[in-house]
């Protein structure tokens, strides 16, 4: 991206800020690395470009060990709001997320002040005044730090430290879905990054409960081909299952990792791909209207409510279309991985 396209999109940021007081920036539900980076950039920007002042905010819940590090290390930046606290704010910015997708609160009914996102733009034309979404960029963290050159901020090392884990973790360290706007934005980080903290985030220590169901995703994993499914049955939080696909994708043979589980009254699944391309594809195609699904190239994940229906049913069922989609029988007929 040029500077004069970056400097337009931040004048449009700006304008769409204008005679805010106060700013509540929404992640999707259960915010992994880049969108707790891009949140903590976009209030350092609102904070020294504008007079508002800002608060990030997230309904669900951060479990994975390496975002309750990455939070720890930043201070705890983020807090639980509520339905309630959300339709009470004036203006709000959605980052790494986007109205209607599910993994947040919000619907297109709601005007919102700004949208930034890099996962594929809904059919639905975006409620907001200024909208930039651009699924062809790695990682949102990405978007974020063009915001913050373009303002002529200077980045302190922690939030060069976010940012550039956020681009890490959700490129693969620029190994998977990337532009040459995510390798500069790196580059650009890399002098400024704190290594130990990033390596003490990496390796955070595990609950017990982590390895029990480490556990049960390999006895339930199955080998289709190039695919191998697992189920994980009630989880501790929702976004194991992506710690579980992760781990999945690095069995050789492994072109396609999928996990379900069961939070509360909801099943997850999370799909890992060698693939280049159509991870969030195929997330959308099996959930249908069932519920949400959303992702990008390699990476995407999904939600259905059980509704009253047996977690079981609702798992077997989504499996077995997992298989069919992938070039399966849809016969659960697969090899056991260990």
């Amino acid at each position: 991206m040029t500077a004069t396209e970056s400097d337009t999109r931040l004048h449009s940021l700006l304008r769409a800020l204008d005679g805010a007081d106060n700013v509540l920036i929404l992640t999707h539900n259960n915010p992994d690395p880049d969108a707790i980076a891009s949140a903590l950039a976009m209030k350092y920007l609102v904070q020294h470009v504008t007079s508002a002042t800002a608060t990030i905010g997230y309904r669900g819940i951060i479990g994975r060990a390496e975002n309750r590090a990455l939070v720890r290390y930043l201070e705890f930046p983020l807090q639980r709001v509520t339905l309630a606290e959300i339709d009470k704010a004036k203006t709000l910015i959605m980052v790494d997320t986007q109205p209607g997708t599910g993994n947040n609160p919000l619907t297109n009914e709601r005007r919102i002040a700004a949208i930034l996102d890099h996962h594929p733009k809904l059919d639905m034309p975006a409620n907001a005044d200024h909208v930039d979404i651009r699924p062809e960029i790695g990682a949102a963290s990405t978007m974020l730090t063009q915001y913050v050159q373009a303002a002529e901020l200077p980045l302190a090392q922690q939030l060069a430290t976010a940012l550039f884990y956020g681009i890490s973790t959700d490129t693969m360290s620029l190994q998977r879905g990337t532009t040459n706007d995510d390798q500069k934005a790196f580059c650009a980080l890399l002098p400024k990054v704190d290594f130990e903290a990033i390596a003490r985030i990496e390796t955070a220590a595990l609950p017990q409960d982590y390895f029990s169901q480490l556990h049960k995703a390999l006895r339930s994993a199955r080998i289709y081909d190039s695919a191998v499914i697992a189920s994980i049955g009630e989880m501790r939080y929702p976004d194991i299952t992506a710690d579980m696909a992760d781990l999945l994708l690095r069995y050789r043979e492994c072109r396609w990792a999928i996990c379900l589980g069961v939070y509360k009254d909801t099943v997850y699944f999370s799909i890992r791909t060698q693939n280049k391309r159509g991870a969030g594809q195929l997330a959308r195609k099996v959930v249908g209207s069932d519920g949400a699904a959303g992702g990008h190239g390699a990476m995407a994940g999904g939600q259905i409510p059980l509704n009253g229906r047996k977690s079981r049913n609702v798992i077997n069922r989504l499996r077995k279309q997992f298989r069919l989609e992938l070039g399966g029988s849809g016969k659960e007929t697969g090899a056991k991985l260990v």
